[in-house]
């Protein structure tokens, strides 16, 4: 594919902006594959980002909410999809932080029942630790887990 101008990629870039939310990370990952210099990837995402049409703290919390409420993922899961995104940590961890434990809890404990109905286990023990690996498997956290399979939570 031949080189593409900054003010191509602009084009495209605010047409792409226009249609859904995107971060700077995914703007820039475009630009490289489109073979962009580093200085007029620069130049754009500057543009970009003064008429907001990108901004990366917005992104995160529509990006968190969605994965939360439609995906169902947990913290981690989250994080780690965030970092793949090249979003920086000082955006997306005071963004998760502001979520309430019991919000974490609310996701999992359904998703545990249902998972508790299918599991076919010898002993107690086994049905924990299948239901501890399924929970991390979906991003959440270890005292999460364990206040929802504790008698509290009664799950």
């Amino acid at each position: 594919m031949s080189e593409i101008t900054a003010e191509q990629a602009l084009q495209r870039l605010t047409a792409a902006c226009a249609r859904a939310e995107h971060c700077s990370g995914e703007m820039r990952e475009k630009m490289y594959h489109w073979g962009m210099d580093e200085s007029t990837q620069d130049q754009v995402i500057d543009y970009l980002t003064t008429h907001r049409y990108i901004d990366d703290e917005r992104f995160t919390r529509l990006f968190v909410r969605d994965k939360m409420q439609f995906n169902k993922w947990g913290r981690k899961k989250i994080e780690q999809a965030l970092w793949g995104k090249h979003v920086k940590e000082s955006v997306y961890l005071p963004i998760l932080d502001e979520i309430d434990k019991n919000e974490w809890k609310t996701i999992l404990l359904p998703l545990l029942e249902t998972k508790r109905k299918s599991l076919h286990a010898a002993s107690d023990y086994e049905r924990k630790a299948k239901l501890i690996r399924f929970a991390m498997s979906r991003g959440f956290t270890m005292d999460i887990i364990e206040d929802c399979l504790s008698t509290n939570c009664k799950s």
